[in-house]
């Protein structure tokens, strides 16, 4: 009896245990369930940031080894793709190896004068000639890299005269070299005049509202400019320096101080005389030097010199000729934040001999040729 009464006390004890540990067997199923679920998302996470880090890892050997192979000797594997983003460079053609910037940035004024001709007193081509608003500059820049050996750049100006009319004009337009052997580079096209400083800058670039006056009277409203070829001769020192010559043409109103003969009668009360370009003795050259080097950790000083000489139009065998010399000097500190703060001096002496012809009007003096 005591033996059947503690068997059925058994199987009771059995029977209650036995749902609590179906129950408990449920949870740890969800449980490892839940578990597995978190251990597959991480899995799925690891092998992302894997695929990731071996393409980073790719595209880095890649690179060193484009880096440590010349480009003839690089083969024809494919190219490292890449997926394109808003801020990459246009590519035009030739593939990887050319490209395309576009931009655009538009410089205005505004102010008032006590002086009755302001267009007097303002002779830059983008000074602000007006009392109110005036809108100096427009500018579009195309700059792009065609391969391994040449870039080019153009820049588009529009401008608004105070009389609301509108003009187009090209600026710059020039090719140059990016891989010439002993640190030489050539420049062909329309381009800047390479005189002093501030002539081979744009006026979005200046730190200034308008124009020095001697630019104006020595080099024109719009800088000195023309169509022409460059070479320029990086020296192997141990600060920057670099020799440049131009060859330009010598005349239009873009070589002002030079055969600048259009829409002018008399120049310095000399008959302006057009001509065209004859030989090598009608070209304008200029050649400049320019040196740059740190004073200490905090300061540099950049030197130059120039020097501009060509025909004028004021006789058959007049000519012209400047020098420059500029200086910059910058201070920045070493606990400087995103470029601030900074303080600079900007410097430019030129001199100009113009050789002129004969006087108008003299009658001792024989009549030039038509």
């Amino acid at each position: 009896m005591k033996k059947i009464f503690l068997i059925g006390c058994l199987m009771g004890l059995g029977a209650v245990l036995l749902p609590a540990q179906e129950s408990d067997l449920e949870a740890l199923k969800r449980a490892l369930q839940e578990q597995q679920k978190v251990i597959q998302s991480l899995l799925q996470k690891v092998e992302t940031l894997e695929k990731q880090q071996a393409g980073v890892t790719n595209e880095q050997a890649e690179l060193k080894r484009l880096v440590a192979s010349p480009p003839s000797e690089a083969g024809s594997a494919p190219p490292v793709k890449k997926e394109w983003s808003p801020s990459d460079p246009i590519k035009v053609f030739g593939g990887q190896q050319s490209y395309m910037n576009i931009s655009f940035d538009g410089l205005f004024a505004v102010g008032s004068s006590t002086t009755p001709n302001v267009e007097a007193l303002e002779f830059g081509g983008h000074d602000p000639k007006q009392r109110g608003f005036t809108v100096q500059n427009l500018e579009m820049t195309l700059d792009g890299k065609v391969d391994h050996y040449f870039r080019g750049q153009a820049n588009i100006i529009l401008q608004i005269d105070p009389d609301g009319e509108t003009t187009i004009e090209a600026e710059e337009a020039y090719l140059e070299s990016l891989s010439l052997p002993w640190n030489l580079q050539v420049k062909g096209g329309q381009y800047f005049t390479p005189f002093g400083r501030l002539n081979s800058q744009h006026p979005h670039a200046w730190d200034f509202v308008d124009q020095p006056l001697v630019n104006g009277r020595f080099l024109g409203p719009d800088g000195l400019r023309n169509p022409g070829a460059q070479i320029s001769w990086l020296a192997p020192t141990p600060f920057y320096s670099e020799l440049f010559f131009s060859v330009q043409n010598s005349q239009g109103e873009t070589a002002f101080g030079f055969r600048n003969a259009e829409g002018a009668e008399l120049i310095a009360q000399r008959p302006a005389l057009s001509t065209s370009v004859n030989d090598l003795g009608d070209m304008l050259y200029a050649p400049r030097y320019a040196m740059s080097f740190d004073l200490a950790d905090e300061h540099t000083l950049m030197l130059g010199g120039s020097a501009a000489f060509g025909p004028n139009a004021s006789g058959q065998s007049t000519d012209t000729l400047l020098y420059g010399a500029d200086l910059f000097y910058k201070w920045k500190p070493r606990n400087q934040s995103k470029g601030f703060p900074f303080v600079t001096w900007q410097t430019e002496f030129m001199f100009s001999r113009y050789e002129a012809g004969a006087f108008a009007g003299d009658a001792t003096t024989p009549a030039l040729p038509a």
